[in-house]
């Protein structure tokens, strides 16, 4: 009877009910850790290179002190620093000689790991800064290599180079925000993250470099999110000024802020009645009195020669577990106390971030607490860069035809080459350069030797058109980084590798014989005198040595297996078969046809042949077998 209506008759079927999404499942049925991987993944890559970077010059910051002090191999090394009640007074005849009229005066004292001192005083112009570095015994030049040594890494770390400061810092602060967020979503992606920790496989490819990746992270990933976070926490006014803005709508009320967070007052401008400066170092050593146990770091002379004179003593932040200042107001002339602002309260020790800028620099922390800062930034660096070479390994054996990659493929490869294994050359690069130019270069005077007076004459103009010295040093770093991306881009990717990697470790074990052959204190006579800082540089960059060229020895002897040809489905098989089955009953059908016509010659016979096979099973599984592209033989 059903059968009997008409179909336009019927009602319409009912559609069946929309099934939900599985719990934990988006509307198009990817997970939440499916999302995070992506995200995961390309926060990571899009700056990637530049993290590594930062990860890898803010590590060697730790002890930019003791890299400073190899950087100037003419600066004995002193057990204690000296006293600063004296050394003040010496800075301050010092600067009333040279600098009378400069409205303000900074005397940075000198301390265990940094035994120079440095001065600085606002020259003509506005915020023009005169800064010397002097020996806090004689007020002589503390060397005569000028060099900025570890100081050009920190501020590399965080602001770039050849751009303005606030340019590097929004570029450096950008790319920390994407490293925020890839390791949340690298957390929320890995639900076995910690079990991974313990899992490795060597020799694996790309398992081994996924194992790497997880364990490097999953070893510092407390210090990852801290040192992260708090980068942009020391930052934070830069980056998100509005609600400063608002608190403290106009100039004055943002200059006590600073002096607030900071320590640091700009002088006020000048009265024009001059009184004679009062007795600097009787202010010193009262601060020095009442901080015992840290003692005095910085002192500021605000308008000397004037009857509004101020003198602000700063104490020392070593030690201490927050950069929060701590400081002393003196009346310029009369020696009085004005203001005290050294108290220790908890509030006082976490305003304006200080407690985790203090965490991000580690400046209050002992040798072995930033030997660990130390390895545990450069597991951050590691992290990085096993991710870069993870995307290309993990997409290589996707790839239609490995030698021949898509052009993004090909981008991040050479990228990966140029800062994985080109920044660490630089790097040493940078080291030579500080050896191998003349300690006075770019002063007006060569001091070299007869025979190379023109050649020496013609280095010291170079340098002195560079800018100095230290920039020439800096020009070396950034100069061997250009070609070494150079070469990444020219040489084949794998040979690329190798050679760079095996360049840098070369550099790195001849740095310590270089170090023998231009100063006095290499490792041997280091080691006699008790000289550690110099020691444990040079030790140190033999065992970094060892590690780049382990790292090309296993590049080389690595050959990336080749898959086999996966076999086609039954179904494709059986469908082959009939196929083959049908030209061989066909070619039968033919055949009377065939031997009725004149015989063909043997290049036609060996055509006809070659297009039957190229239809049967075995040419298919030989075309399979051979890569997408490669030509016919």
């Amino acid at each position: 009877m059903k059968d009997s209506i008409p179909a336009s008759a019927r009602p319409p079927a009912e559609a069946p009910p929309a099934s939900k999404a599985p719990a934990g499942k988006t509307p198009r049925g990817r997970s939440l850790r499916q999302c995070m991987s992506d995200l995961h993944i390309w926060a990571g890559l899009l700056l990637g290179w530049l993290l590594y970077a930062v990860f890898l010059t803010g590590s060697v910051s730790y002890f930019r002190d003791e890299l400073s002090a190899w950087m100037r191999p003419d600066v004995p090394t002193r057990e204690a620093p000296a006293d600063p009640v004296q050394v003040t007074g010496r800075m301050v005849g010092w600067l009333a000689e040279r600098a009378p009229q400069a409205p303000q005066w900074g005397i940075s004292l000198p301390s265990a790991r940094s035994p120079g001192v440095n001065l600085f005083w606002l020259g003509d112009g506005p915020g023009r800064f005169m800064e010397r570095r002097l020996d806090p015994r004689t007020g002589e030049p503390l060397s005569r290599r000028e060099t900025l040594g570890g100081e050009f890494f920190y501020r590399f770390h965080f602001n770039l180079y050849y751009m303005s400061p606030i340019t590097g810092r929004w570029i450096v602060g950008v790319a920390t925000m994407f490293m925020l967020v890839a390791i949340i979503s690298g957390i929320i992606t890995h639900k076995k993250i910690f079990a991974e920790f313990f899992t490795f496989r060597w020799g694996k490819g790309q398992r081994s470099w996924l194992d790497a990746h997880n364990g490097l992270a999953v070893l510092g990933l407390p210090f990852h999110l801290m040192i992260t976070w708090s980068g942009l926490v020391t930052l934070m006014m830069l980056y998100m000024p509005w609600g400063a803005l608002t608190a403290f709508p106009t100039r004055a009320d943002q200059m006590r802020q600073q002096q607030v967070i900071t320590g640091f007052r700009l002088p006020a401008p000048r009265s024009g009645h001059a009184a004679p400066l009062g007795d600097v170092p009787a202010m010193v050593a009262q601060a020095r009195n009442r901080w015992e146990s840290q003692g005095v770091g910085r002192v500021y002379v605000n308008n000397p020669g004037e009857a509004q004179a101020r003198v602000i003593v700063l104490r020392s932040i070593e030690g201490q577990v927050s950069v929060s200042p701590q400081y002393l107001v003196f009346d310029g002339t009369s020696g009085r106390l004005l203001e005290q602002h050294d108290t220790t309260r908890p509030a006082a020790e976490t305003r304006g971030g200080g407690g985790l800028i203090a965490l991000h620099e580690g400046r209050f922390a002992h040798l072995q607490l930033r030997w660990l800062y130390f390895l545990l930034g450069l597991a951050g660096t590691g992290m990085v860069g096993s991710g870069l070479v993870l995307w290309t390994v993990k997409r290589r054996v996707k790839l239609p035809d490995p030698d021949r990659p898509y052009f993004g493929f090909r981008l991040v490869e050479r990228l990966n080459i140029a800062t994985i294994a080109g920044l660490p050359l630089a790097m040493t690069a940078f080291l030579w350069g500080n050896r191998l130019l003349p300690a006075d270069a770019g002063q007006g005077s060569s001091g070299g030797a007869p025979l190379a007076e023109g050649t020496v004459h013609g280095l010291d103009r170079l340098v002195a058109a560079i800018g100095g010295r230290a920039e020439a040093e800096i020009a070396v770093f950034f100069g061997v980084w250009a070609l070494a991306a150079l070469y990444a881009c020219l040489r084949p990717a794998r040979r690329a590798w190798i050679e760079l990697l095996a360049g840098c470790a070369g550099l790195l074990a001849l740095t310590p014989v270089l170090n023998a052959l231009t100063s006095t204190r290499g490792l041997l006579p280091s080691l006699r005198q008790g000289d550690w800082t110099f020691v444990t540089m040079d030790l140190g960059l033999l065992t970094l040595a060892a590690l780049m060229g382990s790292l090309a020895w296993r590049t080389a002897r690595f050959r990336p297996k080749t898959k086999p040809a996966r076999k086609a489905p039954a179904a494709a098989r059986a469908t082959t078969r009939r196929e083959a089955a049908s030209v061989t009953t066909a070619g039968a059908g033919k055949k009377a046809e065939t031997d009725s016509r004149p015989a063909p010659s043997s290049a036609a016979k060996a055509g006809t042949g070659t297009a039957v096979a190229g239809t049967g099973p075995e040419a298919t599984t030989t075309h399979a077998c051979t890569p997408a592209g490669a030509p016919e033989s």
